[in-house]
């Protein structure tokens, strides 16, 4: 697949097939977040993968979806919900922590799923504390994110923006609809 189209496809998705991923996908997502660029090499973050039934049911509630949408609509029902979750650490006790990094690593592991076929949606909406309690996190580590991981069961697509407006949107089928501003609204000027 030529890079772009790989990048307009790789959506947020947020209702899930419900069969396993294997931990190789799993393992190997996390390598790519590992590798990905990071001021001065820092190499501050840590992640965890939950794949556990169990586990995953019990991070399910400490997690909050598609703000942009009625409950009814951005929530999985319980038959779509995600089969595994990255949680996506700050190790404090490192030098250097940056937001930049974690973004970095963010978007190398949801594209490394993708690669797989692996939907993902990046959840900074999410319980921390207690989330941080039921992964049992060490002092001096923070929880930044959690990624849900599975297989896709709906479609998500780009759409361009009308009048500036930029909130996501399911269409009849109940697949996402995602604005995006078009180029020459972001690209100011050439030199």
């Amino acid at each position: 697949m030529e890079i772009m189209e790989f990048l307009r496809s790789r959506r947020t998705f947020r209702r899930f097939e419900q069969c396993p991923v294997a931990p190789e996908i799993l393992t190997e997502a996390v390598d790519a977040a590992r590798i990905a660029s990071c001021g001065n090499n820092r190499q501050t973050l840590k992640y965890i993968i939950v794949q556990s039934p169990e586990s995953v049911a019990a991070i399910q509630p400490l997690v909050h979806w598609a703000a942009s949408l009625p409950p009814e609509q951005g929530c999985p029902k319980p038959d779509e919900q995600p089969v595994a979750f990255i949680a996506v650490l700050q190790d404090e006790r490192l030098p250097g922590c940056s937001d930049t990094d974690v973004g970095l690593a963010l978007g190398s592991l949801t594209a490394a799923a993708w690669a797989h076929g692996v939907g993902s949606c990046m959840m900074g909406s999410i319980d921390r504390p207690a989330l941080t309690r039921l992964l049992d996190l060490p002092e001096g580590i923070t929880l930044r994110y959690m990624v849900a991981l599975g297989y896709p069961n709906h479609h998500s697509h780009l759409v361009t923006a009308q009048n500036g407006d930029t909130k996501y949107y399911l269409d009849d089928a109940r697949d996402y609809c995602v604005p995006k501003r078009p180029m020459e609204e972001v690209l100011l000027k050439t030199l």
